[in-house]
């Protein structure tokens, strides 16, 4: 009788570590998405008054940024793409007209790409630089910017050089300055003519 007992009660304490293995695992889970998507908040200690100046006095470089699959991922009514991981929420949708029809951007942005901006733009003069059409490209670049004015200066596809199918982007458009410029791009296509401004 105490033999079965033992076993009992070792069956039930197997039962109750599976159960709350379980529950642990599920509990991590939800833990990890709920972290995943929250924003991540910095605390941005102000520059002294003589590091302020110093840099004011400072000719600030150029930094190109280029937007799709750099600064933001979209895709579009229809299409698939799997550069976001499946049930990320959109940060924000587009409703532009292109050819006359109705067509809506699912866009994502890079992690921290909000705060990335409002430092960098501190020390260098921003400018979008995009293959992308301008009626989508400036869209985007004023969600980006969200009234801050710190990405006023933009070109788009039509400022674009087509070679072998692809763009490439005329730095010199910009500044004929070229020690003064440099370009954050995912497609090295785009930068092939400046291959020192990378």
């Amino acid at each position: 009788m105490l033999k079965q007992m033992q076993m009992g009660l070792r069956a039930f304490l197997l039962l109750a570590s599976k159960i709350w293995n379980f529950i642990c695992y599920v509990l991590r889970k939800q833990t990890r998405a709920i972290i995943q998507h929250q924003s991540v908040k910095y605390d941005i200690l102000p520059l002294s008054p003589l590091s302020r100046h110093r840099l004011n006095l400072v000719k600030r470089k150029i930094m190109v940024l280029d937007l799709d699959e750099t600064l933001i991922h979209s895709q579009h009514d229809g299409v698939i793409r799997n550069m976001v991981k499946p049930g990320t929420p959109t940060d924000f949708v587009l409703k532009v007209t292109i050819d006359r029809h109705p067509v809506r951007f699912f866009v994502h942005k890079r992690p921290h790409v909000d705060y990335f901006l409002d430092i960098v733009s501190h020390w260098y003069e921003l400018v979008v630089f995009t293959a992308s059409m301008e009626i989508y490209g400036a869209a985007v670049a004023d969600k980006l910017d969200n009234n801050r004015g710190i990405l006023r200066k933009r070109y788009y596809r039509q400022h674009c050089t087509c070679d072998c199918g692809s763009y490439t982007k005329d730095l010199s458009a910009i500044t004929e300055d070229l020690s003064s410029i440099f370009i954050l791009d995912n497609s090295p296509g785009a930068y092939r003519a400046y291959p020192g401004n990378v």
